[in-house]
């Protein structure tokens, strides 16, 4: 059973959840605003009307309660549809392009004379790549870069130190009377400060483009798992013996991330894949019963049950 009903069960119910979250952006802006989820005409105007009543930046704000609260459902979305991807890239089989040499590096020996503090005498060729160099990156910047939802959780760097905060009421005050005025605190962050929700946007849309088209997102995971999977047989049969820069033939770097999510409970979920009995707990909402089901249907097309030999 390769759970494909399962799997397009969750995605209608994460489609509604994304939707809902669409809604109560839009509801921050009234009848008048739009937080809308793909382009519409009079977008960029309505940006530039958003940014003179606000007097921020041209991206759209929300308040700072209603953007942590879509928050809070964003991230266990987010979650179960990587799971998803990786169920539904369960049996696609992926065929390696070949390896293609690698192009060596041109060295730039003007730059390292005019370092040097040497004079270089630049000919009317070298003016003409520069410019068409210059042109090229251009229209590189210009292009318009594709939105596409990570495929794997974020990493955990548990010896990270983490930097103590302190609140700005908390900062001392240090004052002489009749020489220095005394600073007044700066006021508690209130809930309803604007914040910018550009990026929330863009992931709300990369999360909209992957539950639209799953099965390309699936294809997506089973190439990086290929290359994946041919790296790590590569380093079998060279062993200790790496090339130079810690990379192989194929260019994949040694020590890779070979496993796409976490050890334990998933981003942003209320349920743990290890608790006996994880439904007896309370403020269980939709989406973490899509992200347990999502998570276990994940785990069974990593980790696929062995024959029986015996």
């Amino acid at each position: 059973m390769d759970g494909s009903l399962a799997i397009e069960k969750n995605r209608e119910a994460l489609k509604r959840i994304l939707l809902m979250l669409v809604g109560m952006a839009e509801m921050a802006f009234g009848a008048g605003g739009q937080f809308t989820l793909f382009p519409q005409k009079g977008a960029a105007l309505q940006k530039e009307a958003l940014a003179e009543k606000s007097k921020l930046s041209p991206a759209l704000t929300l308040p700072r309660h209603l953007y942590r609260a879509i928050l809070r459902l964003l991230r266990p979305a987010e979650s179960a549809a990587r799971r998803l991807i990786i169920a539904s890239a369960r049996g696609i089989v992926v065929n390696l392009p070949p390896l293609r040499p690698r192009k060596p590096k041109p060295v730039d020996t003007a730059a390292a004379m005019r370092r040097l503090g040497l004079a270089v005498t630049v000919s009317n060729d070298d003016l003409r790549r520069a410019a068409a160099a210059k042109k090229a990156a251009a229209l590189r910047a210009a292009r318009p870069r594709t939105i596409s939802l990570p495929l794997f959780d974020p990493q955990k760097y548990p010896f990270r130190v983490r930097r103590r905060h302190v609140p700005g009421r908390g900062v001392p005050r240090i004052w002489v009377p009749g020489f220095s005025e005394r600073v007044p605190l700066p006021p508690p962050p209130s809930l309803d400060d604007p914040i910018d929700a550009a990026r929330l946007g863009l992931r709300l849309q990369a999360l909209g483009a992957a539950l639209d088209d799953l099965p390309k997102q699936a294809r997506r995971f089973a190439r990086w798992k290929a290359r994946c999977d041919a790296a790590v047989a590569e380093m079998r049969q060279i062993g200790s013996a790496v090339v130079v820069r810690g990379r192989t033939a194929r260019g994949t770097v040694r020590f890779q991330r070979t496993r796409p999510l976490w050890l334990g409970r998933p981003p942003g979920g209320r349920l743990s894949p290890y608790d006996p009995d994880p439904w007896r707990r309370k403020n269980i909402r939709e989406v973490d019963e899509i992200l347990a089901h999502a998570h276990a249907l994940a785990l069974d097309a990593l980790n696929p049950p062995r024959p029986d030999t015996s």
